[in-house]
């Protein structure tokens, strides 16, 4: 399998997360969504309680008392790398428990726009949870340097672009994985095909990391993203 290169067009990719957004509400896939949707209330509930008693907290602790002059400048700065890391890992955290539904979201609204049955070619479960753990490994392996890069004074002004672009990118791989691997395609290829278009896949996975940020839609961008990601890989796909 490989992707077609027109998957790299930008306005293509964020297209489908939109059709996605469309299509959520379809009684057919509702049955899919609602567990995922309970899942996204309680962890991002849970994440606004923490953010809301503890991240002024801790912003404090990461601005020297030297650089106190500075923190109209590097509050804000802090506030959003914590801020994306923060939903990143909830997000990461929700997606995993809610896996078992995404997959089946995927393959029904595969089945739903090519008007035919669709066959999950599940691979093997321990090849499943060593995926995952790749998966997440490779994200977590990337996420620490950015983590480091964020309490150091100077440096960190450019954190908040790093943790966007790294959001992005893991969006996209988190999403586009139900697709994949519901076609056998597990991590360490899903990570070249998806590098293969490498723009328009950030452009789809910036996009989902904005809507995580807003509330509410933050609660069903999840599912959508699925549902896009899903006709994203179908419009691309080559056997």
């Amino acid at each position: 399998m490989h992707f077609d290169k027109k998957g790299s067009n930008p306005v293509l990719a964020v297209g489908f997360l939109f059709k996605g957004l469309k299509l959520v509400s379809r009684p057919e896939l509702r049955k899919f969504i609602i567990i995922p949707v309970l899942i996204n209330i309680v962890l991002y509930s849970a994440a606004l309680a923490l953010s809301y008693f503890y991240i002024a907290d801790l912003i404090d602790q990461f601005i020297p008392g030297w650089l106190q002059w500075l923190s109209w400048i590097l509050w804000p700065l802090f506030f959003i790398s914590f801020f994306i890391a923060g939903f990143f890992t909830f997000t990461v955290l929700a997606n995993l428990i809610a896996a078992p539904f995404y997959g089946h979201l995927s393959a029904k609204t595969l089945a739903m726009v090519s008007d035919k049955p669709i066959t999950i070619s599940e691979p093997p479960l321990a090849k499943v949870l060593l995926a995952e753990l790749k998966r997440m490994g490779y994200l977590g392996t990337r996420a620490l340097p950015l983590l480091i890069v964020s309490i150091i004074p100077g440096i960190n002004v450019i954190a908040p672009v790093l943790w966007a672009l790294f959001g992005a990118w893991g969006m996209a791989l988190e999403y586009l994985a139900y697709p994949l691997e519901n076609e056998g395609v597990l991590f360490s290829e899903q990570k070249n095909l998806v590098k293969s278009v490498r723009l328009g896949a950030l452009s789809f996975g910036g996009l989902a990391v904005l809507g995580l940020t807003i509330p509410v839609l933050n609660i069903i961008i999840a599912p959508a993203a699925v549902i896009g990601a899903t006709l994203y890989f179908n419009e691309i796909k080559r056997d």
